[in-house]
Parts: structure tokens; C-alpha cells; sequence
């Protein structure tokens, strides 16, 4: 019992062992309830099932932030909810190239929900990697956290100038060398990544993989993608891991539930993206000009993020008012 009391006070990453296993044991939790209770099988899923599942995430969310407020203070709270804020609004963005990348492969929208679930857990993977190198080099070298700020200044002003542009799913390269590299069966077969059929030469049982798989591999490296621009973002509000990378997987495991719902009315967040970049260019200017004005409060950055972002929201919903989903964009 010692060793057990022992081992879970152990610090790991800047914070105890236990709070990790807590953190870990919801994850799970909401995963087996996800996939193992209320998706055992492929439906449609609608808006308003949409809307009930991440109002659920956020609960869950909100009140995980409330007891880090609690237990960990006030500062990490306030860096919790300003890093999950940041990651639900850039991820976003990501919804739309997902609902491009189903449009493209032809994935109906029962079989969507599969494609996201097994996405969420190669990204519970590859964020633990990113921020774990990424809290590695900061702590290490406190220079990285300018080229970071750079980073996302350019980023921001990326963003901004190619905003109206719409990325061509059906020629990607990634998507092209998949096709080249891979045995892939022309249609979907059910649900399932992975079949096994006859070699068309030589008749023998071989694999194939199918649309969905091609599907799965798109939305990972997406995720990847948006990762380079948020997780650099959320450590220049907080270099704590625990912070990071809970608010960073609470905030995915909600958009993943709210996707079927935005993939509906994506085109009424028009000039989201203009906000997304003007947040990304403040908080990159705030790193670069750290030396200079010093560090703004946790309280001042949440507020300048949630300005923007609710600015962005009100504008696109005033201009795009009336306007339908044009066709196509909401995947199949």
C-alpha cells in the first residue's frame, strides 16, 4: 500500500501521477461509452445528436476545468480554459477539411462517426509525442518559446491571406500516394479499414484497404497539421503539460462530438478563420515581445482570445444570414 501511495504521488511531467491516472481514466470512460454504448452501430448521426453529445463533452469539460481551478489555483484554471478555448477554436477550422476529405472519398455519413473515432485515438497519441517534446524543449531551451511566437505570427498572417481559399481534397499528394502505394478496393465495404480479397492476376486472397482507411489517414495527418499551429499556441499561454494536453484533448473529444453538427452550417462561420488568425498573430507578437511589455496576465489573454473569436462568430453569423449549405460540403 505504500508503494502504491508512493508511486501515484510521484511526480511525472510537472504534476503528480494520480492527477495523469484521473485525467486518463475519464478519457477512456467517455471512449468506451462513445463507441461501446451509444454507437454500436452505424447510423446517421443528426444535429440534434450532434448537439446533446458535445454539450456533454463540454460539461465534462468545463467542470474538469473548474476542479483544476480548485485544486491546481486560480492561474492554472484561468491557463486551462484559455488553452481549451484556443484548441476548440482553431480545431474549427479542421472540421471543414475533414468534411472536404469525406466529400472527396465518397464516405457516407453513417460510416462517418467510425472514421472520427479512431481518429481521436491517434491523436490522444500524437499530441502526448508533440507536447511532451515540446515541454522538453522549452524547459531546456527558453529560446524555443520565440521561434515558437515567429512561428505563429506567420502562421497568423498565413491564415489570414489564404482564407478564402479552399483546399482540393481530390488531388492531395498524401491521398495520391496512398492510391499509388496501396491496394484499394473501388468501393466501401460496410465499416470496415481493412478486407481481403482476390488479386486480380493472380487470384490468390491478399489485402485491401478500403475508402475509409484512406479516409482515417487524411483526418490523422490533418490533425497533425492543425497540432504544429495549436499546441505551439497553448504553450505560449502555459508551459505546464498537465495544462496542455488536457485541455487540448477535452477540446478534440468535444469538436470530434460537434463535428455533425458544424459540418451542417460550416458556411455560417465564414470570417471564423479571420479571427483564428488575428488570435494566432497576438499571441505570437505577445512571445516576441516578452522581453518588452513582460508577461501579460492569464486573465488578459483569455479575454483578447475570447474577444476575438466571439467577434469572428457574431460577424460571420451577421453576414452569412439566410445562406444555405452550398452543396457538397458536408460530406456524403
Amino acid at each position: 500500500m505504500d508503494t502504491l501511495i508512493h508511486f501515484l504521488q510521484v511526480s511525472f511531467l510537472g504534476q503528480a501521477a494520480w492527477l495523469w491516472l484521473v485525467f486518463i481514466g475519464i478519457v477512456v470512460a467517455l471512449l468506451v461509452l462513445d463507441l461501446g454504448i451509444l454507437h454500436q452501430d452505424d447510423h446517421e448521426i443528426g444535429v440534434q445528436e450532434s448537439l446533446l453529445l458535445s454539450a456533454g463533452y463540454i460539461s465534462i469539460a468545463l467542470l474538469f476545468g473548474a476542479w483544476v481551478w480548485w485544486y491546481l489555483g486560480a492561474q492554472s484554471g484561468i491557463e486551462y480554459f484559455t488553452g481549451f478555448l484556443i484548441e476548440k477554436s482553431l480545431s474549427m477550422d479542421n472540421v471543414f477539411v475533414i468534411a472536404l476529405i469525406f466529400t472527396a472519398l465518397a464516405i457516407p455519413r453513417a460510416y462517418q462517426h467510425r472514421v472520427l473515432f479512431w481518429g481521436i485515438l491517434g491523436v490522444i497519441v500524437m499530441r502526448a509525442v508533440m507536447i511532451g517534446l515540446g515541454a522538453t524543449l522549452v524547459s531546456e531551451f527558453g529560446w524555443v518559446l520565440y521561434i515558437f511566437g515567429a512561428f505563429l505570427v506567420f502562421t497568423g498572417i498565413k491564415m489570414w491571406m489564404t482564407a478564402e481559399h479552399t483546399p482540393d481534397m481530390a488531388n492531395n499528394p498524401l491521398l495520391a500516394f496512398l492510391r499509388r502505394h496501396l491496394r484499394v478496393t473501388p468501393g466501401l465495404h460496410g465499416n470496415a479499414f481493412v478486407v481481403t480479397q482476390p488479386h486480380p492476376a493472380t487470384g490468390r486472397p491478399v489485402r485491401w484497404v478500403t475508402p475509409l482507411f484512406l479516409a482515417l489517414c487524411m483526418v490523422e495527418l490533418i490533425d497533425l497539421v492543425f497540432a504544429v499551429d495549436s499546441v505551439p499556441a497553448i504553450f505560449a499561454i502555459t508551459s505546464d503539460p498537465f495544462i496542455v494536453y488536457t485541455s487540448n484533448i477535452f477540446a478534440i473529444l468535444g469538436l470530434r462530438a460537434l463535428y455533425f453538427a458544424l459540418a451542417a452550417m460550416i458556411h455560417r462561420f465564414k470570417y471564423l478563420k479571420y479571427a483564428l488568425a488575428l488570435v494566432l498573430v497576438f499571441i505570437g507578437t505577445k512571445i516576441l515581445l516578452l522581453d518588452v511589455i513582460g508577461k501579460l496576465p492569464a486573465v488578459a489573454s483569455l479575454g483578447v482570445t475570447f474577444g476575438l473569436i466571439a467577434g469572428g462568430v457574431l460577424v460571420s453569423l451577421w453576414k452569412t444570414r439566410g445562406q444555405r449549405l452550398p452543396s457538397g460540403n458536408a460530406g456524403a
